[in-house]
Order: structure tokens, then sequence, then C-alpha cells
């Protein structure tokens, strides 16, 4: 069957609904009104509203906000708090001990508390006040290119109505292309179009792959009287238990307003026990007597999960291409030191909108004409954040002590270290066998007490995450054979661990008693940490319905 895709075309169009595009497209519709110049400009988000997707910590660095709207306050900004004091613990399993000096690139006394989905939201209608297309509901699922094949000229959205073998229901809507003169990928981590483009134009090559870590997070409803009223610190990172020190990862604690507290763990998916369940370690985290003795007496209200790209300067990929350019968690745009990207990718989308105005006023679009936003990127605070970072990913992979040398020396050299460009390893490829590795001790099922404590399919309950059911999967096992007969025996199925939302089951098929993959996509978070850590690349995460997958209103 032959579908017909209306065309709508655009001046620039923005992929993703997070900070950095919505930054950028804010930033392009000033200049556009300080200039007297009238400019089409659409935004897609795939979530059913912006902010459904929307996940972080999140501390904000009201830097790039105060750059782009001085009077964010008065227009009513959605900040939880104001960061009164850092704390900064080491953890054993049954004891604190606080760090005396807090890193400086986590000092963020001063800065911003905020909910990401409910801050991107208002970031959202403030696009739409000023003229911006925005298009929720959207999902970008192919990347158009003119005839030559190499240059970008917009994004088809993926089609609705589709039944699980792909048949158009009576309801069917086929996708649109949206076309336009600039495309600005920013669809953050492991963005499904930016991989796309990567593997066609070559846009990695001479840079360090892009690594990540796996956070889950939860908003927390506190008792009236709770630790935060009488304790200065409300901005509390922690590390050592449960992971220790190798694999990286670590906590945080923050205050929100309303008597609620921000909760989180990451672990990097450089870790090489198969047996690892990042899940198991947030349990954990949770139940140590010092994060325990914080959140007592509360209920979690709303939880989340995210990959976030952490590799840094040495990860970022060419910027530009012909008619189009890539900021933010897109482009491995993230402060992994301080923690923290809200601010860097909102940088990177407000240079990249001026930079398209100067490409609008020659009318050109081509890569020389765009390498404008890189030279303004690598001129900029953000670029100069990021390259004293450059390292430190490379540093938190090694091992024991040897970890301490190689970031003790990157704090005392600007972030040159033992030495510069190191190099960092894909994450899919660090799993050793399970017969070399000690499976992690579980928590005991007892203690998750649906109140605090709750199991996966209670957080994607939490998450208010939906899929219909009767649409193709958007979860692409490749070879389910392999699966069975290679994947398992060798590192016991590792994707029954490490998604967060217990998507993949390996059962026994009840006549042959053969093992075999079963999938749960409705329960996908759309962290993608399966498209990142399994490790022979044999799942592919795409972009469902628009639409479909979290709700988040807090986290």
């Amino acid at each position: 069957m032959t579908v017909e895709h209306e065309e709508i075309p655009f001046d620039v169009l923005f992929v993703g609904g997070g900070p950095a595009s919505l930054a950028g497209a804010i930033r392009l519709m000033q200049l556009a009104r300080e200039n007297q110049m009238e400019l089409e400009v659409a935004l897609i988000e795939k979530g059913a509203e912006i902010g459904a997707h929307a996940v972080s910590g999140a501390i904000l660095n009201p830097i790039a906000l105060e750059e782009l709207m001085p009077d964010y306050a008065e227009r009513g900004c959605p900040v939880e708090g104001i960061v009164r004091d850092d704390l900064f613990c080491f953890l054993t399993a049954e004891r604190h001990y606080r760090i005396p000096i807090v890193p400086k690139q986590m000092h963020n006394k001063g800065h911003a508390i905020v909910s990401l989905s409910r801050f991107t939201r208002w970031l959202g209608d403030i696009a739409e006040e000023m003229g911006v297309n925005v298009f929720p509901g959207f999902t970008g699922k192919e990347v158009l290119y003119a005839s030559d094949g190499r240059r970008i000229v917009g994004v088809r959205t993926g089609d609705k109505g589709l039944d699980k073998d792909g048949s158009p229901k009576s309801n069917f809507e086929p996708g649109i292309d949206l076309t336009a003169k600039v495309t600005i990928f920013g669809e953050g981590a492991r963005g499904s179009l930016i991989k796309d483009v990567a593997a066609r134009l070559d846009i990695a090559s001479g840079r360090e792959p892009q690594v990540y870590e796996t956070g889950i997070k939860e908003v927390v409803q506190l008792p009236e009287d709770h630790y935060f009223k009488t304790s200065r610190a409300n901005d509390i990172h922690l590390m050592g238990y449960p992971l220790g020190m190798d694999p990286p990862g670590g906590g945080f604690i923050y205050e929100m307003k309303g008597n609620r507290a921000a909760v989180g763990y990451l672990t990097a998916l450089c870790y090489e026990n198969p047996g690892l369940d990042p899940y198991e370690e947030f349990l954990k985290f949770k139940q140590h007597p010092f994060v325990a003795d914080i959140l007592r007496g509360g209920k979690v209200v709303e939880q989340g999960a995210r990959t976030v790209s952490t590799g840094g300067y040495f990860s970022m990929p060419r910027l530009v291409v012909d008619g189009g350019m890539f900021i933010g968690g897109a482009a491995a745009m993230h402060n992994t030191p301080g923690l923290k990207g809200i601010h860097i990718g909102m940088k990177s989308g407000m240079l990249a909108a001026e930079a398209c105005l100067s490409a609008l006023n020659s009318d050109r679009f081509d890569a020389e004409a765009l390498e404008d936003y890189p030279r303004r990127f690598s001129e900029s605070w953000a670029s100069r954040e990021m390259f004293e970072g450059r390292n430190f990913a490379q540093g938190l992979a090694k091992k024991g002590l040897l970890k301490l040398i190689y970031l003790g020396s990157q704090y005392v050299t600007g972030g040159r270290g033992v030495r510069d460009f190191m190099p960092l390893e894909e994450d899919y490829r660090t799993l050793l066998p399970a017969e070399r590795t000690t499976p992690p001790e579980t928590v005991d099922p007892k203690s998750l007490d649906g109140v605090l404590h709750v199991d996966k399919l209670t957080g994607v309950y939490l998450s208010k995450t939906i899929h219909r059911e009767d649409q193709p999967s958007h979860l692409m096992v490749h070879d389910r054979e392999l699966c069975v007969r290679v994947c398992y025996p060798t590192y016991g199925s590792p994707c029954t661990r490490f998604c967060p939302g217990n998507v993949y089951e390996m059962t026994a098929d009840e006549e042959t008693g053969e093992m075999q993959l079963k999938l749960n996509p409705s329960n996908c978070f759309h962290c993608k940490t399966c498209d990142i850590k399994d490790p022979y690349e044999n799942i592919t995460w795409t972009c469902p319905e628009g639409g479909e997958g979290p709700g988040y209103t807090i986290v």
C-alpha cells in the first residue's frame, strides 16, 4: 500500500521538547522579533504534552536561564527551592561519612531545585506564547534527506493507528513530513534520529563513544516533621554504598516544596557484572540507614527513569551537517563532574538559534554556513565548563584507588589529569560472562512495602506510563534465538535486570520447557538502557506511537 505523507514546511524545526530545544526556540523567536523577521518555527515532542517525558535530578544553574529571560522569576518560573547548602557523603553499608571538601563543580549554593517536568512545561507555554508551533504527541520517526542523501531537509512523524502487524486500522493516520531549512535535534540522550544521522553522515568519527548512566528517580511525599526542617543542607549527594567504588554511581536527595523530596540513584552502564540490576541498587540506596532516616514516613508519589550521556567533551559529535544541528544531551552535552546539564543544554540551543538567524539572513544552510554554531559554542562558558571535565568519565571508569588518583590529578590540573584525551569504552562491551562474576545481593522482597519502597511494576504505575497494546512493538529484538542460545547461557539475560520497567522476561515454554524471551513493551519508561547496554547490540529502541510512554508531572 502506498501512503501519501502531507508536507508542512517551516523555516526551522526543533526535534524534542526538552530544555535545549525549548530554550533554542524561544531564543530564535526573540531574535526574530528584534530583527522584525517573520519566521515559521516548529517543535515536536513525542510525549503527550511538554514535560511528560522530562525527568532529571534536578539542580538548575540559572546562568543560561538568566541570559534567556532575565525576568524569569517574575514570569513564574516553577522553582521548588533554592539550595541553602551542599552535603557530600560517602556511604558504607551501615554508616555515612561527611566529605569535608565538596568538589567545586558540585557547589550548588544559590542554584535552583526544579522539577524538570514542570520546568519544561513552563518553557513550552512561553514558546507557544511567542509563536512557536509546538506539537506534542508527535514522534520523529524518520530523518528526511535531500536527493543527494546527505542534506537533512526535515523529519517524518510516526504513523498512528497501526495494529500489531503494522497494518493500518480504521483510525489510521499517516505521518507528516515536517520540512525545514534547518532541523535542530534535541532528542536527549541516545536519540533515535541522531543515531540514524551518525550512521549515515559519520558525525562521530574521531570522537570518543558516548557513555551513559541510568538514573532512577522518585518524588517522595514526606511527613510534616521531616529532615529538611532542621537541616541547613537541602542538596545532598552520596557515593559509596551500594555500588562501592566500582562501577561509578551515586545518589542524590533534594528538598522540594510541599514537604517533598527528590531522591534518585544513578548507575554507570560501564558495569561488568551481568547480574547487576540498577533498580535493585536504587532500593538498597534508599534502605541505607542514613537515607532511610531522611525519608522516614514518606510515600512515593511519582517515579521515573532515564539515561544520561556522561562522556562529555570528547564524546560530542560534529555539531552541524548540511541542514542540521545537534544540541543538548543528544550531543553528549553534560557537566559530568558537576552532575548537572540543563544549563549547558539550554545554552547550546540558544547558540544554535543565533547561528540559525545568520544562516537565514544569508539564505545558506549547508554545514559551512551553520558552522557559526560550533564556533559560538567553543567560545562560550558552556564549552569551557565541559572542557574542564573532559576526562572525568574516563577517570570514574578506573578501578579502586586508581580511580582516586586519576580524579584527584584532574581536580588539580584543570581537567587534564594523568593524560589528555583518555579513551572510553562503549558500555555494551564491558560485561563479563556470568561465570566470572558473583551475583550481587538482592533486596528482600518483604522490605517492599508498596509505600516508600515499591517494586518495578508499581514504579511503572507511578510513572503513569501508557502504551496502546495493539500496536507494533517499538522495541526491536533482532535475533531472539541469539537471546536464548548465546546471551542466556553466557550472561544470564542481563536485559531482564538492567531494564527498570521489567520489560524483558526470560520464561520457559509450557510445552517444551525451552527458554524464550517475552517482551512487555507497554512497561517501557523510554530510558533506552536496553539500546545501550545489550552486549550483542541486539536491541534497538524506536519511538512508539506519539503521545505514549510516561506521563510525568512532578519528577
